[in-house]
């Protein structure tokens, strides 16, 4: 089975996941928050946003409470409710994303940006919370820095991050790096949504 096969099995496999009353209700964890990770090779960003856009629909026509937020559109909404996003998109253009980033490490810390999930996620509301679009985000936010900032909001209510990259259970990869993110300490342990069969190569 290539890496694309595998990809799309464990996709087929989340709607049943999301609907299963362990996942809903945290059960199986050890008292561990619901923090999960769907981690899947970059070069299938597109088939994933597939995915997931009729992974929505079907939750949304069995009456699931949920909300879906994909990153990169409420990182640009945080930028443009400052007033900085043109100038975000002005100073990348001349200096470069690692300059964009150091500028914005003050609008887009990872508290500020998880308060502002959870006023539009509202979790005591949800069955569980879907994010995505990380990857476009990336370095501006980063997977283990959002999560730990999110742990104190979410409750009860389950979350499942898409990361374009390796989760191995403590470490997160973006993209094919072979370096993990850092993070100085991490108050979650993530659960792997739909677990892999074998290693992915993210080069096939």
């Amino acid at each position: 089975m290539n890496t694309q096969q595998e990809l799309a099995e464990r996709l087929d496999a989340i709607r049943e996941r999301l609907d299963n009353d362990d996942f809903l209700n945290n059960r199986g964890l050890g008292n561990e928050i619901g923090f999960y990770i769907f981690d899947y090779p970059p070069q299938f960003e597109l088939m994933v946003r597939d995915y997931l856009a009729l992974l929505v629909g079907r939750m949304a026509k069995l009456g699931r409470r949920f909300v879906h937020l994909n990153l990169f559109d409420e990182m640009l909404a945080m930028l443009q409710e400052r007033k900085l996003l043109d100038k975000a998109f002005e100073l990348e253009k001349k200096k470069g994303i690692d300059e964009l980033a150091k500028a914005l490490k003050g609008p887009l810390e990872q508290g500020r940006v998880a308060q502002h999930l959870v006023k539009k996620m509202d979790p005591a509301a949800q069955e569980f919370v879907l994010l995505s679009g990380l990857g476009q985000c990336w370095p501006l936010l980063r997977g283990h820095s959002l999560l730990n900032a999110l742990h104190a909001y979410m409750g009860e209510t389950p979350l499942v991050l898409f990361y374009p990259g390796r989760y191995n259970g403590l470490e997160l990869y973006p993209f094919d790096l072979d370096t993990a993110e850092v993070s100085p300490a991490n108050y979650y342990r993530a659960f792997q949504l739909v677990p892999h069969k074998r290693k992915f190569d993210t080069h096939n």
